[in-house]
């Protein structure tokens, strides 16, 4: 009996599971939304724990706030871990991982030089250490870890501007406040925002930065089992020493958004919208072109909304096409051509007003994308105009003056063929069957014939 009881007992027991979500390459968009629905996700499957293991240099910064409000709200326990070996949290990586309930670190990892980066505006002269001072920020730094020891104060971006300040002062009172809710060192935290300072996995640990180092998630589950963390629905003890670990797998929506949200890709969606309108407006009723077209300047309407889209830039391309397209117009080629190209080449490297590279358009895109737009713009549409100014070979009214021949005639309603067709027709005059006839005029579908002597029926 006491045996059935205990078989009873642990069929019973669920076993708990943590999920692991990965944050690899640079945080954006589709980042914040993964992350995002799969907490809630966890949530809702009564997950133990979500791990979220970074590699990541860096991001966006509503990207990477949408995340941390998505943690400080989070019922359940988030862990940030800093792994495999090699890896590193750096910019946005640091303030990830000093929101979680629990930060850890793999061996041989990084984190740190969290300073705000420009956006916007052009940077000013390097300084003595070739550091360019630092601007408006939207997003944290993306600059790799640099120096191992605690006490090195890697060159920083400099403020030189009211609202270059107000930027590093938001960024250092942000990550502070972090570091107050989880009890971590926060005058690091402000160097890492000041100096752009960097830890390795054991400095971290020494200064309280983060709370464990683990080798693996397993590791990392085992070190934490007992250990007791304050979420948003109250105390959590961890119960992870059997915990099973379920890896989050991105589905379609996180892909599609990846890739409409990749700046090269945006900007092809950019060009192939204008193209389908240019094309739907040459030729209305065609439909092709508009609706592709439209579908395509939606997403990527879309993906402007949540990337740092220079509209001035913006501007520059439309601007350049349609340079591009007098150019066509006119006469010969010349300056339009030259001034479109150009416009349109320095809009597309301005497109993305980011100094990060992972939001940046591939230049290889933006010279091949020009070259072929221009060409296609100016050749395409003279030849379109060439053939504006060719007579014109079909229509009814071409049969104006074209020759058939009477096929047969019933009560002043004629049947002739002209041009291979058979026509209804009308005459003035009476005709027979074989007779040579000329179009004098078309009413509908029915002809308007006169005899013509002496001629074959061509």
């Amino acid at each position: 009996m006491l045996n059935l009881l205990l078989l009873v007992t642990a069929l019973s027991v669920t076993p708990t599971e943590v999920w692991l979500i990965d944050i690899d390459g640079a945080i954006g968009p589709a980042t914040a939304d993964h992350v995002v629905r799969n907490l809630r996700d966890a949530h809702e499957h009564n997950a133990e724990a979500v791990i979220l293991r970074m590699d990541t240099p860096g991001g966006l910064d509503q990207a990477m706030r949408d995340i941390i409000q998505a943690i400080l709200a989070s019922d359940i326990a988030v862990i940030g871990y800093v792994a495999p070996q090699g890896s590193r949290a750096a910019s946005a990586g640091t303030y990830l991982l000093y929101a979680s309930h629990v930060a850890a670190m793999a061996p041989a990892t990084s984190l740190g030089a969290a300073t705000p980066v420009q956006m916007g505006s052009p940077t000013g002269s390097p300084g003595p250490d070739n550091t360019p001072p630092s601007g408006p920020t939207d997003e944290p730094a993306d600059s790799p870890a640099q120096g191992d020891s605690p006490s090195a104060s890697p060159s920083a971006p400099r403020p030189t501007s009211t609202s270059e300040r107000k930027a590093i002062n938001d960024a250092r009172a942000y990550i502070r406040g972090l570091a107050q809710l989880r009890g971590r060192n926060g005058d690091w935290a402000e160097r890492a925002v000041t100096e752009a300072a960097t830890l390795n996995a054991t400095e971290a640990l020494e200064l309280n930065v983060v709370d464990l180092v683990a080798a693996s998630e397993q590791e990392l589950l085992a070190a934490l089992h007992g250990r007791t963390v304050t979420t948003a629905r109250g105390e959590h003890t961890f119960n992870t020493a059997a915990a099973s670990i379920h890896t989050v797998v991105p589905d379609w929506r996180t892909r599609f958004l990846a890739i409409i949200t990749n700046p090269s890709i945006t900007y092809l969606l950019i060009l192939i919208g204008i193209y389908g309108l240019i094309m739907e407006f040459s030729n209305p009723g065609s439909g092709i072109g508009g609706i592709v077209g439209g579908i395509c300047l939606l997403l990527a309407l879309y993906a402007m909304q949540v990337l740092p889209i220079s509209y001035t830039a913006l501007a520059l391309i439309v601007l350049g096409l349609a340079l591009m397209v007098a150019e066509a117009l006119s006469p010969s080629f010349g300056l339009l051509g030259i001034g479109g190209t150009v416009a349109f080449l320095i809009g597309s490297v301005m497109l993305m007003d980011t100094d990060l590279p992972a939001f940046q358009i591939a230049l290889p895109l933006i010279l091949a994308v020009t070259a072929v737009t221009a060409g296609l713009t100016i050749v395409v549409l003279r030849m379109v105009l060439r053939n504006r100014h060719r007579a014109v070979v079909s229509g009814t009214h071409t049969l104006i003056g074209a020759q058939g021949v009477v096929l047969r005639g019933h009560n002043g309603l004629l049947q002739v063929r002209v041009h291979g067709e058979i026509w209804n027709a009308h005459a003035h005059t009476p005709l027979r069957p074989g007779d040579t006839v000329a179009v004098t005029a078309v009413d509908g579908l029915t002809l308007q014939v006169a005899q013509v002597e002496n001629e074959e029926a061509t």
